[in-house]
């Protein structure tokens, strides 16, 4: 019995031995067929983690190289500024002498009479006796002069102030009617008068630098 034994363990040893032989390693252990990347349901959630490749087509996308040539290269180009005509610098400049002259002002005494003035307007004053057209005057009777943010009180006057003025014309006022009446009397008279007066162009305002300010506040009260 013991030899009925050796000899099935040594059938079943060749049969193992055979097949080994026939039987290859790749086929026992062969690798699961791909599938295609679409179809995978692992491979979608695994498309979704990671980021996926841009697309890129010929007609929205077009390669690097080809946008560059079609773009052409342009330089940028400064605009170039002309010139201002001679009478946009005029007008330029006396708007900014127009603006300078209201920033300040003076009250000036003509006769018996008290005018304010800024440089560059004209004012009518009572006539100048002995002034002609074009002649250039100087007013020093100045009892104020202001600023935007400075006042110079004279007391009377502002010390080594003057107003330049030039005299531009020598007229007459609107004429006034003066009529007289008596009752009973047949008495009536209608006379007409035009006083006298001088238009000057004032110049400018000087010599009131030097004389004590008053530094006006900033904000005024309500």
């Amino acid at each position: 019995m013991a030899s009925a034994l050796v000899s099935g363990a040594a059938a079943v040893t060749a049969v193992s031995s055979a097949s080994r032989t026939s039987i290859s390693w790749p086929a026992l252990f062969a690798e699961p067929r791909k599938l295609p990347f679409h179809s995978s349901p692992s491979n979608r959630s695994s498309s979704l983690c990671s980021s996926p490749a841009p697309l890129r087509s010929p007609k929205l996308n077009p390669p690097a190289s080809a946008t560059d040539e079609a773009l052409p290269l342009v330089e940028s180009v400064d605009p170039v500024q002309e010139p201002e005509s001679v009478e946009a610098q005029i007008e330029a400049a006396a708007a900014s002498a127009a603006r300078k002259g209201e920033e300040v002002f003076a009250v000036v005494m003509i006769g018996s009479r008290q005018y304010i003035v800024f440089p560059g307007r004209f004012i009518y004053t009572q006539r100048l006796k002995g002034a002609n057209v074009n002649d250039k005057i100087i007013l020093n009777k100045v009892l104020l002069v202001g600023t935007r943010t400075k006042a110079y009180i004279g007391e009377p006057v502002v010390t080594n102030a003057a107003v330049h003025a030039v005299v531009e014309e020598q007229g007459l006022n609107k004429k006034v009617i003066v009529f007289k009446y008596k009752r009973k009397k047949n008495y009536r008279r209608n006379i007409g008068h035009r006083q006298p007066n001088t238009r000057i162009r004032i110049m400018g305002i000087t010599g009131y630098e030097d004389y004590p300010a008053e530094t006006m506040p900033e904000t005024v009260p309500a």
